[in-house]
């Protein structure tokens, strides 16, 4: 039986019409935005206690939230699995994932898991449980170099994502972009300011203790260190240190986490060039000579330099020496700080960790894993609830080569309990 000549084309039509759709449907599921948020379905982890010594190794950076967990970023995805002391990395504790959004930075503040995006969206985490607590529009992430397959760039250095503590006892997320500034209310998502910023002639240098977010504006006239009150994101001062050289630098000491809660900053020049170490508080700067050595760093108001294998711990407000350790080796360096703990590491690969305040040594171990050996050189590291972590590269560095080079092997990232 043969269908007369206009039923042929309009079934063709319809046909053609449903076979568009179909094909829309399916494009729409594939492409449209979406998030998926995968909760936890175990109990909440208790805080371990493991011995000093090397726990184990993992592919990608770790962020130490609560003592508990280890949270990672992926290119659209932020995680966390347990146990926080585990050897290997182990199937996701809770998971959040979004599209076509890229994750720009990690952000932990006790048990909030506060993650950015290059849409500009910024969610938050119950780190407990993974569950979305709030989201909030922020600006549009400022471009920064390419993220090494590690992603420690995401989770250890977070650019343009800032916690700031304010007087009135809450906590405060500040992030910024290349053109504007908010204020997030940490607790609830509540956008509390927002501001503009004059472009890519300003910088961000990370937030003070007292509620304070530092930049470095260099728009108009010499670089100034540029001091804005978290709380309403208004410039309370404008200050540069006096005979401060040209081209000046501004480096951020003493951060509890990341680039947030800095209490000191030191200065320079082109190619480290008049040097100086500050406090920073309520009020201007106030001079540290004890920071004014390149290497120099802060913790818990201490001023701790390493030198030709001795480390010497000076008060950083008075500059008086309050200890000195030596036979450390020549090639010895600071690797990292947090409260309670100055992390050294040996030529040999040795992690040395010393109590900041009186210089005792807390433990030293060797920084072997299995079969890897000593022979890498250190990458990024991050230091975090008595842990450290730390990209293990290949020898020489080269800085240019494809993450199969540069890294030591599939899993470079080396995790311990000091």
């Amino acid at each position: 039986m043969r269908f007369p000549r206009g039923r042929r084309r309009l079934a063709i039509a319809v046909a053609a019409l449903l076979a568009t759709a179909a094909v829309a449907v399916i494009v729409h599921r594939v492409l449209a935005p979406a998030e998926v948020s995968t909760v936890a379905r175990a109990d909440y982890p208790a805080p371990a206690r493991p011995a000093a010594g090397v726990i184990g190794r993992l592919p990608v950076a770790p962020l130490i939230v609560d003592g508990r967990l280890r949270v990672y970023a992926a290119h659209r995805q932020v995680y966390a699995d347990r146990p926080v002391e585990g050897r290997y990395r182990t199937s996701p504790y809770w998971s959040y994932r979004r599209w076509p959004a890229e994750l720009t930075g990690v952000l932990a503040s006790g048990r909030t898991v506060v993650s950015r995006w290059s849409d500009g969206r910024v969610v938050a985490l119950d780190a407990s449980t993974g569950r979305v607590l709030w989201r909030a529009d922020g600006p549009a992430p400022a471009k920064g170099a390419a993220v090494r397959r590690t992603g420690a760039a995401t989770v250890w250095d977070p650019r343009g994502l800032y916690r700031a503590a304010l007087p009135d006892g809450r906590m405060l997320l500040v992030v910024t972009g290349d053109r504007e500034a908010r204020g997030i209310d940490l607790t609830g998502g509540r956008e509390l300011w927002r501001v503009e910023l004059p472009g890519a002639c300003r910088s961000d240098v990370g937030t003070t203790p007292t509620g304070q977010l530092i930049g470095l504006d260099t728009c108009a006239g010499p670089a100034a260190v540029e001091f804005r009150d978290a709380a309403t994101g208004a410039v309370r001062s404008r200050w540069r240190p006096a005979d401060a050289p040209d081209g000046l630098v501004v480096t951020a000491l003493g951060c509890r986490t990341g680039r947030s809660d800095c209490a000191g900053l030191r200065t320079a020049g082109p190619g480290d060039a008049g040097g100086r170490g500050w406090l920073v508080g309520v009020g201007e700067p106030a001079p540290a000579t004890a920071l004014d050595p390149a290497g120099a760093t802060l913790v818990d108001e201490q001023a701790v330099t390493v030198l030709d294998g001795t480390a010497v711990g000076r008060s950083a407000r008075t500059g008086a020496e309050r200890w000195r350790v030596g036979g450390l080796g020549p090639a010895t360096r600071l690797l990292a700080v947090q409260p309670g703990r100055l992390h050294l590491l040996t030529e040999e690969n040795d992690l040395v960790t010393l109590n900041p305040l009186t210089g005792a040594q807390l433990s030293r171990f060797r920084l072997n894993v299995g079969s890897d050996g000593t022979g890498w050189a250190p990458g990024a590291v991050a230091a975090e609830d008595g842990y450290v972590a730390m990209e293990r590269l290949r020898r020489p560095v080269d800085p240019d080569a494809d993450d199969q080079r540069y890294f030591l092997s599939s899993e470079p990232v080396i995790l311990v309990a000091s």
